[in-house]
């Protein structure tokens, strides 16, 4: 599932990323790699999400969003 299709206040791992190369090394220097917790705090109604990632509050886009597979986490 995408990151987009997860539920406000669950957590998620990253299970891979397919963005463009520029957007995906930006988001792994913010420290979003595979296997990374991500917690939905909030989602917007055309599709931005808020995410807890390591710690720090991020907004994401929907385009961004959609192009993040996450799974159940592991806790």
């Amino acid at each position: 599932m995408t990151l987009l299709e997860g539920k406000i206040g669950e957590t998620y791992a990253v299970r891979k990323t397919t963005l463009p190369l520029q957007v995906e090394k930006r988001m792994e220097a913010l420290g979003m790699i595979q296997g990374t917790q991500i917690k939905i705090i909030h989602k917007k109604s055309k599709g931005a999400l808020v995410i807890l990632l390591r710690g720090t509050r991020f907004a994401v886009g929907k385009g961004i969003a959609s192009c993040i597979e996450i799974e159940g986490a592991k806790l």
